[in-house]
């Protein structure tokens, strides 16, 4: 099965990133594709067989979904492994470069929506997460 690939280049040192994208209190302002979503609450027991769960809701109540999954293998500041809990596995890069700290977000996609669209919203909430952390940290 292919992957899909989004990535982004944050301005803003590794352990930085890193703590703003594994803690809770952080997670919670960045995970969302849109200003009319938002994510409520977030939960992560940053450890191998340990779990996260992140509520995606709809600001208006109209819908919500908890998106979760199990760290199968936890690189601190360099990857992670997961195994999503519909079944798809995700890997999630970190790395150091001249312009910033790079992330990079390799998944299965699922079989309800075209890729192109997962690409286009995912790629949208690393780039929330983007905005995020530089303007936390500027």
């Amino acid at each position: 099965m292919a992957f899909i690939t989004v990535s982004t280049t944050i301005n803003a040192p590794l352990n930085t990133v890193w703590e703003k994208w594994t803690q809770p209190a952080h997670i919670q302002n960045w995970n969302f594709a849109s200003p009319d979503w938002h994510c409520p609450k977030a939960s992560t027991d940053l450890q191998v067989g340990g779990e996260f769960h992140y509520e995606m809701a709809a600001k208006d109540g109209s819908m919500s979904f908890d998106f979760w999954g199990t760290y199968l293998e936890i690189n601190p500041e360099q990857s992670l492994h997961i195994f999503i809990g519909d079944g798809r596995n995700m890997q999630v890069t970190f790395e150091t470069t001249e312009a910033g700290t790079k992330v990079t977000e390799h998944f299965e996609p699922e079989n309800q929506n075209p890729e192109d669209m997962q690409q286009a919203g995912w790629q949208m909430i690393l780039d929330n997460f983007k905005s995020y952390v530089e303007s936390a940290t500027s």
